[in-house]
């Protein structure tokens, strides 16, 4: 298990020991969340999830009894909730249906991404969901500084920022009336991205020092799916001191292989989950990719072994993404990039 998995057990037990005079919900409550206003007259009783991240926050804030079912999968969750989350029902590994979300009877919908639900949601719209009296509620960290109707994955205004998190912890906190749990874990977090920030720039990589984040692939023919200059692991690698190869602001831009070996990070960054929606989901793909094709080959990453192994999820913006940070200065920590 690895450091940030052992941390996330840490802020599980730490939830427990809370105190009880925190300040108490007042309903009704009403909550501005991306553009709508959701009014709950007492707490949520059984919540869906859609989206991996939602689920894991829930559980973090010692919700989890309150979750009727889950979906949009990349990775196994959290060690300390498997047993949890093995009792409650998955709806879809990947996009749920409309029908198999309101089929569990949802007081509460949390959202992931917009793209699942949202003006072009592919699972619903919000006002479809609010038609039929279930309210929703989406990351900050999806809307926030950002626009989904732009196609792809959308597209940053601004640098993303853990605080769009921590706003989210603390809204569902509130909305729970669990507000002791979500203070507590966000002062928890909030010490994990210091220590972290604290590793990353004691590196002191030399100006210039690039990196490419490589999250899936269509097929392994076709222009990869990377990292735009925005989004989390641009967080990542600001906090790093260290240049994107990627200039766009997408949220995950195509780029061919020819113009990202022109680029020659000095690392690449690669994804690893257990979704299978394309065949670059495979990690291991992607390493014989880097090592056999004859352009990324190329690449001083490729040569030098500079390659990284990150949990997908934490270039999402998600609490692993914190525990990641800290797992790529440390392997920087192993190259001579001086």
């Amino acid at each position: 298990m690895n450091n940030g998995l052992i941390a996330s057990g840490v802020l599980t037990l730490a939830l427990m020991s809370t105190s009880a005079t925190a300040q108490q919900t007042e309903y009704p409550l009403t909550i501005s969340n991306c553009g709508f206003d959701q009014t709950f007259d007492a707490a949520p009783n059984a919540t869906v999830t859609v989206g991996q991240s939602t689920t894991e926050l829930l559980y973090l804030l010692g919700l989890g009894e309150k979750v009727a079912g889950t979906s949009v999968w990349f990775n196994p969750v959290l060690p300390q909730f498997a047993e949890l989350n093995a009792g409650i029902e998955r709806l879809a590994d990947n996009d749920p249906s409309f029908e198999s979300v309101l089929n569990k009877k949802p007081d509460l919908v949390t959202v992931m991404y917009e793209w699942h639900v949202g003006a072009e949601g592919i699972v619903a719209t919000r006002d479809m969901f609010h038609d039929v009296g279930v309210p929703t509620y989406v990351m900050p960290t999806d809307c926030e500084s950002k626009d989904n109707l732009a196609g792809g994955d959308g597209t940053r205004s601004e640098l993303f920022s853990t605080e769009q998190l921590y706003k989210a912890i603390s809204q569902l906190s509130v909305i729970y009336d669990v507000q002791p749990n979500g203070g507590e874990l966000v002062e928890s977090l909030k010490a994990i991205e210091a220590d972290a920030i604290a590793k990353a720039q004691a590196l002191n990589l030399p100006k210039g020092t690039s990196a490419l984040f490589w999250f899936s692939s269509a097929d392994m023919e076709s222009d990869p799916y990377v990292a735009g200059r925005q989004g989390v692991p641009a967080y990542m690698m600001d906090k790093l001191g260290v240049d994107n190869v990627v200039t766009s602001d997408e949220e995950w831009p195509l780029v061919g292989w020819e113009t990202l070996a022109k680029a020659d990070p000095a690392f690449i960054v690669i994804a690893e989950m257990n979704r299978r929606r394309f065949p670059a989901d495979d990690v291991e793909m992607k390493r014989q990719f880097l090592m056999n094709d004859p352009v990324a080959s190329e690449m001083t990453a490729v040569k030098e072994g500079r390659i990284i192994t990150i949990d997908a999820h934490a270039m999402s913006p998600t609490v692993r993404a914190i525990y990641a940070l800290d797992q790529v200065a440390e392997a920087l920590e192993g190259y001579d990039l001086k």
